[in-house]
């Protein structure tokens, strides 16, 4: 899955071109960087890739969510949806613009379920974010449809999803906007860094100015520090360094893609071995990014023992069931309030009363789910001895159950 593993020259010269120039900032500086130009050209590639005509680079995806929310006006008191599957950035970000996360049921494609999320709807539901877990497509056009029956926004998480297709389009592209994270793990990367992708220049405009303290980008005489501003912002800027890196890594996606869904390829085959088991829905099978494998046993007993024993024999998937970092139950500071604000924020209202209180128990439909799913993250290189390995433990595991 990580972009690092085929790190190369094109990287080096892409980054040596920005410390040649000697300017690390993506904006100023005309006549000393020469025409180098890396984080714009970053954000023009990578919106071209997904087919619509704004990119906004950011310093994360988790950064791309908060631009993309307060871009759309989403503020105190709003609800927005997601869904219990999810990293905690996707959820730490609604909070972060004061609005309440509303968490939505997922169905077989481990992404959010459009029936659930519709009952979850209500007057104050400002905007929805699906989350295309684990490289492959919540059901999008299902959940566009249902928004934009309400007049409700879309921001589409494409953080673990870049380069996946839905029906010949790019996910990211189907709602209001889409973000991206390029994070040290993902399939491409720039160390840290994210991206908001859209079709609505006003929208884009916003992003723009908020996410540089709300300058608006004029060419002014003054130069830096001369421009208006409209309304307050912050800093998610991204540097030259990263935007060097992000167009080296995007020239190398669509080939580290194919590895990976060839590698997929061969470890499903190991996993067909498993009495019992099945797999995530994936609506295109032709347009996954092929991130993870996703596999469900019959029940969570003999899913925690396949995994008992794929652990012992060197090959232990990840079971989200028990994980802190992307799982609604397992997060304990959201379900406790837990924050460092004196007065309970964003948990609590100015007088400190809890304007909300989550029940672990509230997802039950994804939690039969995701008690009986095992997953393996796909690398973009896998050797020969790795895929024995695998599928030497899988073969013990089928033994045990």
């Amino acid at each position: 899955m990580p972009g690092f593993e085929v790190f190369g020259e094109e990287e080096k010269k892409e980054i040596m071109e920005v410390l040649d120039t000697g300017v690390l900032f993506r904006y100023e500086f005309g006549e000393q960087r020469r025409g180098v130009y890396k984080v714009r050209t970053f954000e023009e590639k990578f919106a071209a890739y997904c087919g619509v005509k704004y990119g906004q680079a950011v310093t994360s995806g988790t950064a791309a969510l908060k631009v993309a929310l307060a871009a759309l006006g989403v503020g105190v008191g709003d609800e927005v949806i997601t869904q219990g599957f999810t990293f905690v950035a996707t959820w730490e970000a609604i909070l972060d613009v004061g609005a309440i996360p509303v968490f939505a049921e997922i169905d077989e494609t481990l992404n959010m379920d459009p029936a659930d999320l519709e009952k979850k709807i209500t007057d104050r539901t400002r905007a929805i974010i699906p989350v295309h877990m684990m490289g492959a497509p919540a059901r999008i056009e299902e959940i566009v449809a249902i928004a934009d029956r309400h007049n409700i926004p879309v921001i589409e998480d494409t953080a673990q999803a870049a380069g996946a297709v839905l029906n010949g389009r790019r996910l990211g592209s189907f709602g209001a906007c889409g973000t991206f994270s390029f994070d040290a793990v993902k399939t491409m990367t720039t160390g840290e860094g994210g991206m908001v992708v859209t079709n609505d220049q006003t929208l884009w405009r916003n992003m723009s100015e908020y996410h540089d303290h709300g300058h608006d980008h004029a060419v002014n005489p003054g130069g830096r520090g001369g421009e208006g501003r409209s309304f307050v912002g912050f800093n998610f800027r991204m540097m030259e360094l990263q935007g060097a890196m992000g167009l080296a890594q995007l020239a190398k996606l669509d080939g580290m893609i194919a590895s990976q869904r060839k590698n997929k390829a061969a470890m499903k085959e190991a996993v067909n071995q498993l009495p019992g088991v099945t797999f995530r829905t994936i609506l295109d099978e032709a347009g996954d990014s092929a991130t993870f494998l996703a596999f469900l046993l019959p029940d969570a007993a003999k899913t925690r023992k396949v995994n008992e024993v794929l652990a012992a024999n060197g090959a232990g998937a990840v079971y989200f069931a028990v994980n802190t970092w992307h799982y609604y139950p397992k997060w304990e500071h959201l379900l406790g309030g837990k924050t460092l604000a004196h007065n309970g924020w964003p948990f609590a209202d100015p007088g400190s009363k809890r304007k909300v209180v989550y029940d672990p128990q509230a997802l039950p439909k994804s939690a039969a789910i995701m008690d009986r799913t095992l997953v393996y993250q796909v690398p973009v290189k896998l050797s020969a001895e790795r895929l024995a390995q695998i599928r030497d433990a899988l073969a013990k595991a089928a033994a045990a159950i």
